[in-house]
């Protein structure tokens, strides 16, 4: 099975942003760790746009 390019370049993308780890440190971890920083700065984000 192959993770779509533009789908790991969105993750990659949205944990430097966020968090301000360096690519490589991001392509390092596994497709499950990537999907479980992403999913908590979105928690992040949405605790901090509902006020809590």
């Amino acid at each position: 099975m192959t993770y779509a390019a533009g789908r790991l370049l969105e993750e990659v993308a949205y944990v430097a942003y966020h968090f301000h780890w360096p690519r490589a440190e991001i392509l390092d971890l596994t497709h499950g760790e990537r999907q479980q920083w992403v999913r908590e700065i979105a928690n992040l984000n949405t605790r901090m746009n509902d006020g809590r």
